[in-house]
């Protein structure tokens, strides 16, 4: 990438809004207010307008592991390009290591359970997703609303969790100081109990994205 892991979270740490998670084992940051709640809103008319059943890699023949709703969501449009420019000013990540933005849409009592981003090394589906671009690096995350009850982010190795608010952004490296996959950043998208959560996401790689 044109900038280390190292010197991503220098970057996120200087700015005074962003906050690292008290942990060794996983760079992990939150920064409440991200967005506002008018291109929250755009976001989310987007996600509604073409949304459909999210799907998983390496499916382990669960069909409720992963039951939200996902929408690609195209780099022409305005709250989108919007988006993508707060988060290579944020990050100074050069947007080329990015995949396109994607949208998810929870429903009362959907989920998605335990898992990582970082496409498993050796897993069935590896070569499939990391063949063209390596593997996943730095996570983005956007909650575009509060959640009445449930849907928070549970970080199950380090015990911390994150309750949904709308506008905060939650990020993290995926990978270990030697470039290995980092386990802690297993994390659960836990069941929405009352109301609809969206969220926004957007993944980098290794090497520029290439689809």
């Amino acid at each position: 990438m044109t900038i280390t892991s190292d010197s991503i979270a220098a970057r996120l740490l200087a700015q005074p809004a962003t906050q690292r998670v008290p942990t060794p084992k996983v760079e992990l940051f939150q920064r409440r207010h991200f967005v506002s709640d008018e291109l929250a809103g755009a976001l989310i008319a987007l996600i509604d307008a073409d949304r459909r059943p999210s799907t998983i890699a390496d499916d382990n023949g669960d069909a409720y592991f992963r039951t939200s709703e996902t929408c690609d969501l195209a780099a022409t449009l305005p709250a989108v390009q919007q988006v993508e420019s707060m988060l290579t000013a944020l990050s100074g990540i050069d947007p080329a290591y990015g995949e396109p933005l994607q949208g998810q849409r929870y429903a009362e009592g959907q989920e998605f359970k335990p898992h990582t981003d970082y496409f498993a090394p050796g897993g069935r589906d590896y070569q499939r997703y990391c063949s063209l671009s390596g593997n996943r690096t730095w996570t983005f995350m956007i909650y575009l609303n509060d959640v009445t009850a449930g849907g928070a982010t549970r970080f199950k190795l380090i015990d911390k969790t994150f309750q949904p608010e709308a506008g905060k952004l939650l990020c993290w490296n995926n990978r270990l100081p030697d470039g290995g996959v980092n386990h802690a950043t297993l994390h659960h998208g836990m069941k929405v109990r009352k109301g609809v959560k969206y969220v926004i996401t957007k993944w980098y790689r290794e090497e520029k994205w290439r689809g």
